[in-house]
């Protein structure tokens, strides 16, 4: 997604706003970065950006791999076993996990529009779902980036980890996968693990960060029942039995299913059948915890 290519990308319907999706990811300060979403999010309500038809044989999928995208210039991305352990009792522990999750929502805004801006050729529902995406994304952002300034602290200010956009990366090529792997998978995993996050801040106190996770947590569902619903549809385009196809994509990407327990209902509610609930429970039996948002932080 080279700079020049997503401004100067006006020849064809909805260019301006398929442009605007790119800049909104290769924009790096914080308010350069909710203001690039928020003009991308009007440039697509303006008649759905004048793109999304049905699509043909295939979507078209834009012929670039994913760069790294823009983050604060100050941010320090590590690979996630260099983050270091803090305790959550500390000042410097509880700041660490909500910067932990700030970057998570800061990084989601740039998956929710990496989707709008690589895959072209979807219906117009498509757009519209993973724009309402992005909007609640930064939303989410913003809400932890001000909690995480009443600790004293900013995002950019300690190291976050790169393994999420790794995903965006070996999913750029086909619509399909990114919907199996990304929200089914990693924003799938935030389901499981948020509960557990919120009753941790709850033993410090921290009622106002549990409420903002509680907000998040319902949205997310909706962004796993988004990817759901598109990985369903694109599956049946192809003529592919989803459960199977999910199974495979996880042995290929994943080497099995992700790791501890699953909050099902959370799931179910996102999309996810029984099948895959036993399978993902049966695969991930015994396999370490890694994954969550406080990666980093001691348990």
């Amino acid at each position: 997604m080279r700079t020049q290519d997503v401004s100067s990308d006006t020849g064809s319907p909805g260019a301006a706003a398929f442009a605007a999706a790119g800049r909104a990811i290769l924009a790096t300060e914080i308010t350069d970065k909710l203001d690039a979403t928020a003009r991308a999010v009007a440039l697509w309500r303006e008649g759905d950006g004048g793109a999304g038809s049905q699509p043909g044989p295939g979507p078209a999928v834009v012929d670039e791999a994913p760069p790294t995208p823009g983050y604060p210039a100050e941010l320090a991305l590590v690979a996630p076993r260099a983050l270091p352990t803090r305790k959550l009792h500390t000042p410097e522990g509880h700041a660490a996990l909500i910067h932990a999750i700030c970057h998570i929502e800061f990084s989601a805004i740039n998956l929710a529009w990496d989707a709008v801006y690589r895959f072209r050729a979807m219906p117009a529902a498509y757009y519209r779902d993973w724009v309402r995406v992005a909007e609640e994304e930064a939303h989410h952002f913003q809400l932890l980036s001000a909690r995480l300034a009443k600790l004293g602290y900013r995002y950019g200010q300690l190291p976050a980890h790169t393994g999420l956009w790794e995903m965006a990366r070996e999913t750029a090529y086909d619509p399909l996968v990114r919907m199996a792997l990304v929200p089914r998978v990693l924003e799938a995993r935030g389901l499981d693990v948020t509960p557990g996050i919120s009753r941790r801040l709850a033993a410090i106190g921290d009622a106002e960060s549990v409420a903002i996770l509680e907000i998040i947590h319902r949205d997310e569902i909706g962004h796993v029942e988004t990817g759901t619903r598109w990985f369903h549809y694109l599956c049946e385009q192809r003529g592919l039995d989803a459960e199977a196809t999910f199974r495979q994509l996880l042995a290929k990407h994943m080497r099995g299913a992700p790791a501890g327990p699953l909050h099902r209902e959370a799931r179910r509610q996102a999309g996810f059948s029984e099948a895959e609930l036993d399978y993902l429970e049966g695969v991930g039996a015994g396999r370490g915890s890694g994954g969550s948002p406080s990666q980093g932080q001691e348990r």
